[in-house]
């Protein structure tokens, strides 16, 4: 019988452990392993399709050049890497930095690559950097950096103990996101004892468990909150004792929601008032109470103060830094940054004059920075583990914009929608053909990190990213080929724990050479990477010697022996060989605190911008043309992030079908399954209809992940589902931190007959 190895699922943040059984290049069995430290043997259905994701059609099996007619021919690799190299460098000689960007670098659990790819972008002075993450979460990483002085001062749900949880714009039974999600959800809502909350306009699976579902109208957020947070201090309901120790100027944000006309709120936002009231005692006078939002309050209207008011609920009644509350939580290696506004040393976008946040751009503005005349536009990009043509905002100006650059890399393992646009493509090692890691480590108290061995041999002429962007660095001139004084003392110290030697070597050589603090990642690979089981690796023994700096008794309380070098060091072989993961820290709840940002460890509570905006707050523009709201982006059974290519691995609703409730399903002469045309002021696409009671009227929703287009067995291509950002704007989108707005997008149907749809399903070249 084959043996079963352990690794991770890659489609969400969770990454939760896995047993596979494999053979001939699939992934034959897969099951929950038991021996995770936090997925503890969970598995949700969409894992087991991750063969698809390993073997198909598109895979990409090595490097291409586009040719003059548009066709791609392979290239070597060290063809590609020069002539890449050769100009980058001339767009920086010619135009300045400015005009180079990067997009991407590492999906859902193939961080490790992107430690290399960001010691390239230092290397190259590349000053914009887009990410997925950058379109979803900078309002709430803004907040957090005025809120706890830091934007990667990131917080955590205890759920597992809390007494009562709000959920706000999230559905954890298909999105997952919390510990173990479904077994999680059935024990809150089987214990009498606790209290669970939603805050959806779907009534999704997990709304249905719900003690309280406040189905609101879209785009509402704001009002609701803002009521609830008025109802909780008219009532008295805040901890004042919690307020006086670890916050400043809580007198002048109850002032502003003693404002807060109640009434009118909640009717705008269209719920029962006494829902809400009921909402709000039990959540302040619970003994321990958290909050979890996702992305329909963070891509919905007003999505940075939708982020502030969700803040203010576990502030202003208590519940941060305890358990069953919200908590700080560490970073083994931090996946977002700081962007220092009073340091004004911050990036400005050329075109759209957007500031960075947490020290990301966000992917609503780069088709507006290549399309414009300034002399500094982007000229060259690189875009790695990503596919913004169709997961971006307005996939119409990125199909218009790309073929404007000067110079476009994917660095990618299958031939994506953004890679037909590219001059390169190199090809990549996939997630299971190399060693990968995810830097989702986002638990309280006790923190882990999974280090995934390779399951297969890379396929053909593909490498993973480390040495790719190895390769770019030395072509551009930025590392050595070679650190032979590095590489002899690690080699004379390779027994472990006996590397007292090679950190001093290190530190002197980073002394003598300051440029070799930007690619120390590089240099250790080069080095040390030598002694160990992969070279891309050995950075994490640099993360474990500054992970033990900043927080070496936690890192005790796991169990492991020494202090200072001698406890990294262990930690590193704890990493190294703990094949299913390991725990790295123990943290207590009091020591939240002091992964503050502030000096002083006080919230400040008073947000000018947001408190200005919530005084002014008003019903957003109408489009009476429109007379739909389109929730775009609805997490279901069987949707995932574009990694999986072939729609085969869907098991049902193969269409990614629009739902609508029946009411306006009848208005518009549309029965189930019949198809029609959905319009917003943007675009248009086909969809089928499918009647669905647990949206409000007025409300219709599609997935995400759908629209990508694959070929059949005799090569054509087809796109399948709904490319939902066809109907999307980039300039539809919050003002602080320019998140789009996918959570409410005017749209209106227009019913088509069978045989015209067939004729609309659209094949491709």
């Amino acid at each position: 019988m084959t043996d079963w190895q352990p690794t991770a699922c890659i489609l969400c943040s969770r990454n939760c452990g896995l047993q596979v059984q494999v053979a001939d290049g699939h992934l034959t069995k897969i099951r929950g392993d038991k021996n995770h430290p936090v997925s503890a043997g969970y598995i949700c259905q969409k894992a087991a399709q991750l063969d698809h994701y390993q073997n198909n059609a598109d895979r990409l099996t090595q490097p291409l050049k586009r040719q003059e007619d548009g066709s791609y021919q392979p290239i070597d690799w060290q063809t590609a890497i020069t002539e890449i190299a050769a100009r980058l460098l001339d767009l920086k000689q010619t135009y300045g930095k400015e005009c180079l960007a990067f997009y991407g670098g590492g999906g859902q659990g193939n961080h490790l690559g992107s430690m290399y790819s960001s010691t390239f972008r230092d290397a190259l002075e590349i000053p914009y950097y887009y990410s997925a993450l950058a379109q979803e979460k900078t309002g709430d990483f803004w907040a957090n950096g005025k809120l706890f002085g830091r934007q990667n001062c990131h917080t955590t749900e205890d759920i597992e103990q809390t007494e009562c949880v709000l959920f706000i714009g999230t559905n954890p039974w298909q999105a997952h996101g919390i510990r173990n999600a479904r077994p999680t959800l059935k024990q809150i809502a089987q214990d009498d004892q606790r209290t669970m909350i939603v805050i959806d306009p779907r009534r999704t699976e997990t709304a249905e468990l719900a003690d309280i579902h406040l189905q609101l109208r879209p785009g509402t957020d704001a009002f609701l909150l803002s009521a609830m947070l008025a109802i909780l201090v008219q009532e008295g309901w805040e901890d004042q004792a919690f307020l006086q120790e670890h916050t400043i100027g809580y007198t002048e944000v109850r002032a502003c929601l003693l404002t807060i006309p109640i009434a009118d709120h909640i009717e705008r936002a269209g719920v029962d008032a006494d829902q809400v009231y009921e909402a709000v005692r039990r959540f302040a006078t619970a003994k321990s109470a958290n909050v979890r939002v996702d992305l329909g309050l963070q891509q919905s209207l007003n999505s940075t103060l939708n982020s502030y008011l969700e803040k203010l609920f576990f502030l202003l009644t208590g519940n941060l830094g305890k358990p069953g509350g919200n908590n700080f939580h560490t970073f083994f290696l931090p996946w977002v940054g700081h962007s220092d506004a009073e340091a004004k040393t911050l990036c400005q976008t050329k075109a759209t004059g957007i500031t960075e946040i947490a020290q990301l751009f966000p992917p609503n503005v780069l088709p507006a920075e290549i399309e414009s005349d300034h002399p500094q536009r982007i000229r060259g990009l690189i875009v790695d583990s990503a596919n913004p043509v169709v997961s971006g905002a307005d996939t119409q100006a990125y199909q218009r914009a790309f073929p404007k650059l000067d110079l476009l890399v994917v660095v990618d393992v299958a031939m994506t929608e953004t890679a037909r646009y590219a001059d390169y493509i190199l090809s990549a090692a996939s997630q299971f053909e190399k060693w990968e890691a995810a830097f989702f480590n986002l638990e309280f108290p006790t923190n882990a990190f999974h280090l995934r061995k390779p399951l297969f041999a890379p396929l053909a002429d593909t490498l993973p990213e480390s040495e790719i962007y190895r390769r770019l660095a030395v072509a551009i001139g930025a590392i050595p080929e070679r650190y032979p004084v590095l590489e002899q003392v690690a080699r004379w110290h390779g027994r472990w724990p006996q590397l007292g030697l090679y950190r001093v070597a290190l530190v002197a050589a980073m002394a003598l050479q300051p440029q070799l603090r930007r690619t120390v990642a590089f240099a250790l690979q080069g080095s040390l990477g030598k002694t160990l089981p992969d070279d891309s690796i050995a950075p994490f023994w640099g993360v474990s010697q500054l992970y033990v700096q900043h927080h070496g008794e936690a890192v005790a309380r796991t169990g492991l022996p020494g202090r200072g070098g001698r406890l990294a060091e262990a930690l590193f072989q704890r990493i190294l060989h703990g094949h299913s993961g390991a725990p790295i820290s123990q943290h207590r709840y009091e020591e939240t605190w002091a992964l503050m940002g502030y000096k002083d460890q006080k919230v400040r509570l008073v947000i000018s911008e947001l408190i200005e905006e919530l005084q002014t707050l008003s019903s957003h523009h109408a489009w009476p043309e429109y007379p739909l709201m389109l929730i775009a982006g609805e997490r279901r059974m069987y949707n995932a992030n574009t990694i999986y290519r072939n729609p085969q691995w869907r098991q049902n609703d193969a269409e990614g079908v629009l739902k609508i409730h029946p009411v306006d399903a009848k208005a518009l002469a549309l029965a189930e399954g019949s198809h029609a045309v959905c319009e917003s002021p943007w675009g248009q696409l086909t969809v089928q209809v499918k009647l669905c009671d647990t949206l409000r009227p007025g409300v219709v929703s599609l997935p995400h992940g759908y629209g990508l287009d694959y070929p059949d067995a005799n090569g054509t291509r087809t796109r399948y589902g709904p490319l939902l950002n066809l109907l999307t704007d980039a300039q539809h989108c919050d003002t602080i931190s320019a998140t789009p707005f996918h959570k409410n997008v005017p749209v209106r149907l227009r019913p088509i007959e069978m045989a015209r749809a067939a004729s609309l399903h659209e094949s491709l070249p």
